[in-house]
């Protein structure tokens, strides 16, 4: 299989979407940090670019944050490139595959509101590069996590109440406020 790689942006702006023409990883998994990848020899080749600032996988795509005053422009090229190469060379996104989060539980309430993270709002945050999780519902309070370009993006708070707690609200009654935890 011939291997390509494009570059989409992101809402945040240090963070670029690498998408290749081959599916990476089933879920996503999100190495915020150069101690974490030890986990993903393809996250740690990618960390040992000192322009590196995170890296997160999702199904055909990996999104890189890069440091400050460094400049797509002259990094992106580089990337483009490595990734290409890891890719070609099956590096591999984590030595051990962890489960998918598709099996819901929780009560009814909960439940529904997985789904919808599930149906609804994941394949659009995977479009800007980021994943999100449901953590938990208590006393109206959703609780989610937004990793990848979303973490730390100026705009996931936007998306977080405008988009996603008005969804939940018109589609679950119950739902009162939807907040996200490590933002």
């Amino acid at each position: 299989m011939n291997i390509s790689v494009y570059t989409e942006s992101t809402p945040n702006p240090a963070t670029m979407k690498f998408i290749v023409n081959k599916l990476l990883i089933n879920g996503s998994v999100d190495y915020a940090t150069r101690e974490s990848a030890e986990a993903s020899p393809f996250a740690k080749e990618l960390y040992k670019f000192s322009f590196i600032n995170g890296v997160f996988f999702a199904s055909n795509f990996v999104t890189v944050t890069k440091t400050e005053g460094s400049e797509w422009g002259d990094i992106e090229p580089i990337l483009k490139e490595f990734v290409k190469g890891a890719v070609e060379s099956e590096l591999k996104v984590q030595v051990v595959e962890q489960a998918t989060d598709v099996d819901f539980e929780g009560t009814d309430t909960e439940i529904k509101i997985q789904q919808i993270l599930n149906d609804y709002v994941r394949p659009a945050v995977e479009q800007d590069g980021g994943a999100i999780s449901y953590r938990s519902f208590d006393a109206g309070v959703v609780t989610v996590e937004l990793r990848g370009s979303c973490s730390g993006c100026p705009s996931s708070t936007i998306t977080l109440k405008a988009g996603i707690e008005n969804l939940l609200k018109r589609m679950v009654p119950e739902v009162t406020e939807v907040v996200s935890e490590a933002l």
